[in-house]
């Protein structure tokens, strides 16, 4: 190159490790990370899931062991999701109201065990407790109705946050339940229960194993198009988010997480508000999947993809690979 002025060179800032730290852009740690887990009955009792190779479904005992970890690696919350017992499920979800249910008892135990130092948030939504898999209440033409449903997930959330869970996230994309449930908490007391809305949950292909994981993926009757979004919309994304932001969500969640980050960039500009993805069970078996095929390095798929949450906006992610990410990201 020749010419009177100075060359342009980029790579100047890439070539040694340090210079590389020095004018990262983006920073991926430990806090950034909240665990989903599997809660199942029993004591002393893990079950490895199949199809998400390296999680388990854990009785209480063993969440609060998890718990433990996750307070040791600096993974400021966990995310609870209970395998309900097929008997205990109805076609009214009304062991999602039972005080002693799995999940209640579970957030107790790690609240007994942990105190204040990890944050639990709890998935609020009917289908880990209806007999038909879906996320609300079904009427005779097999359509899950908005209202009936929306007084059902109040008293859920309720229910959570009087066995002490600290953000409630409702995942089952009824209109109107962001309301009826901040007014519901703050009438109970409950004024610094947070609410997680999973704003932009789309009707996606990559909700297999987590179907399995909490055993409704036998029982589903239909699919959840009626209520889940279209994954060919973005502006409606944006109307949902407004929604929830207006009718009191402290964050928003956008799932499933990297085929739709142009979302969570759009919901990050548009609003200024927390935005957490769920990188979801299918995104994680297709890394496993290619880690075990030797398609790729896991620890570096893991991390590349982390990263690629945070650089388009996310405050953090919800991602089955957390221990894992925490304990590289400690070097």
């Amino acid at each position: 190159m020749t010419g009177s002025y100075p060359a342009l060179r980029l790579r100047r800032t890439r070539s040694t490790a340090w210079s590389r730290s020095l004018h990262r852009e983006t920073l991926l740690t430990p806090a950034d990370l909240i665990w989903p887990l599997f809660v199942t009955e029993g004591t002393g009792v893990e079950e490895p899931i199949g199809s998400l190779p390296g999680v388990s479904r854990w009785s209480a005992d063993g969440i609060v062991a998890r718990a433990k970890e996750a307070v040791g690696l600096g993974i400021p919350c966990l995310a609870l999701f209970p395998n309900t017992p097929r008997e205990k499920r109805s076609d009214d979800g009304a062991e999602a109201l039972n005080p002693d249910n799995l999940m209640c008892r579970a957030i107790r135990a790690i609240r007994d065990a942990c105190g204040s130092d990890i944050g639990i948030l709890t998935d609020v939504a009917l289908d880990p407790y209806t007999s038909h898999g879906q996320d609300g209440l079904v009427n005779d033409a097999g359509y899950v109705v908005n209202d009936d449903t929306v007084a059902m997930l109040v008293d859920q959330a309720v229910n959570q946050a009087e066995a002490g869970a600290d953000i409630v996230a409702p995942s089952d994309m009824m209109d109107g339940r962001i309301h009826a449930i901040r007014l519901a908490l703050e009438m109970g007391g409950h004024h610094n229960v947070q609410i997680m809305s999973y704003a932009a949950k789309y009707a996606s292909a990559f909700y297999g194993p987590f179907r399995d994981a909490v055993g409704s993926s036998g029982l589903l009757k239909g699919d959840k198009k009626a209520y889940q979004m279209d994954p060919a919309n973005g502006e409606e994304a944006l109307r949902e988010v407004a929604l929830d932001l207006a009718e009191g969500a402290d964050s928003v969640m956008v799932k499933p997480g990297l085929p739709y980050l142009d979302i969570v960039r759009r919901v990050k500009e548009r609003f200024e508000v927390p935005v957490f993805a769920y990188q979801v069970s299918g995104e994680y078996a297709m890394i496993e999947a290619a880690a075990a095929a030797g398609a790729g390095e896991r620890d570096a798929l893991v991390l590349e993809t982390l990263m690629s949450f945070k650089r388009a906006g996310c405050s953090g992610v919800l991602t089955y690979h957390a221990p894992l990410a925490a304990r590289l990201l400690h070097g």
